[in-house]
């Protein structure tokens, strides 16, 4: 058993782990942005898919096939399929929504992580952890501004892949247990890619040298990405780190801010704020403070 010390160690590591998750996968958003515009989203789903199954394949055979074998695979399964679907409504939304409010959609899955990780993995879900999760909502809430459309269609497809990006989440958390990040990625990849691939087929076209590499890089920095967000859920549990998913908020407002000119308005100022203060509430040193 660890230490309090070296728990609170492990739930830094994980926070700066997840927090450069963020922003390895709001720097996706950014290409995926610039790819839609002439490429479907089915076709972006599947090469973000292919492109991270290749990137992981050099890792495999380097750690040795032996090391797939898995007594997990149906809970493979189950997260890849989840996985896969809050992966096609959040490039949907990226493609037809400010990168921004794209982001808070798809990062408020944080808001369930605690709820689903309580329900399924019986982790204690503090008064703490429910006071940090209505903080970030109503973060997330003041940035997306409910009169301008919280509750369209579109926005429900968004808040449906934050719902099944948080229970990929948890099935992570789960999986750390017996399996290491590369085999988790890993089996991923694969079976999203052999999913992703039906769909594909139908709008199939050749593509320019410059929506490849929007393809190329965004698979690169998605699967580098999901690489490190294994790393820290087997580092910490979902319940605790989860908020700091809110950080790729902030990120992609500020690659919006350079390359679309989408400034916040006051309300976006006093959402990143808040989520901000849920991300600090998150770390052991103020956890303890509360629950003396």
């Amino acid at each position: 058993m660890l230490s309090p010390m070296n728990q609170n160690s492990n739930l830094r590591v994980a926070l700066l782990l997840l927090a450069s998750s963020a922003f390895l996968f709001a720097s996706m958003g950014v290409l995926i942005r610039l790819a839609s515009i002439t490429v479907d989203n089915a076709t972006i789903v599947f090469f973000r898919n292919a492109i991270g199954l290749l990137f992981i394949l050099p890792l495999v055979l380097r750690s040795g096939v032996n090391n797939l074998k898995t007594t997990k695979l149906w809970m493979h399964l189950w997260r890849s399929v989840i996985g896969l679907i809050a992966m096609y409504g959040f490039f949907y939304a990226i493609a037809h929504m400010k990168l921004s409010n794209a982001m808070v959609f798809t990062y408020s899955s944080p808001i369930f992580i605690p709820l689903i990780a309580w329900l399924f993995l019986k982790e204690k879900m503090t008064v703490w952890m429910c006071i940090t999760a209505v903080v970030g909502l109503i973060g997330v809430l003041f940035v997306a501004k409910p009169n301008e459309g919280l509750f369209n269609l579109l926005s429900l497809v968004g808040l449906v892949a934050s719902f099944c990006a948080a229970m990929a989440f948890v099935t992570v958390r789960a999986l750390t247990d017996t399996e290491p990040p590369v085999r988790i990625v890993f089996y991923f990849c694969l079976i999203s890619t052999l999913i992703s691939a039906i769909p594909m087929f139908w709008p199939w076209r050749s593509y320019s040298v410059q929506e490849w590499l929007y393809l190329i890089a965004a698979g690169l920095l998605a699967t580098s990405s999901q690489l490190l967000m294994s790393h820290a859920y087997k580092l910490a549990p979902a319940g605790k780190i989860g908020p700091a998913n809110y950080l790729a908020i902030i990120f992609a407002g500020l690659w919006a801010a350079v390359l679309w000119q989408e400034y916040p308005d006051f309300y976006s100022c006093i959402g990143f704020i808040l989520i901000m203060l849920a991300l600090l509430m998150c770390y052991p040193s103020i956890q303890q403070k509360f629950n003396r």
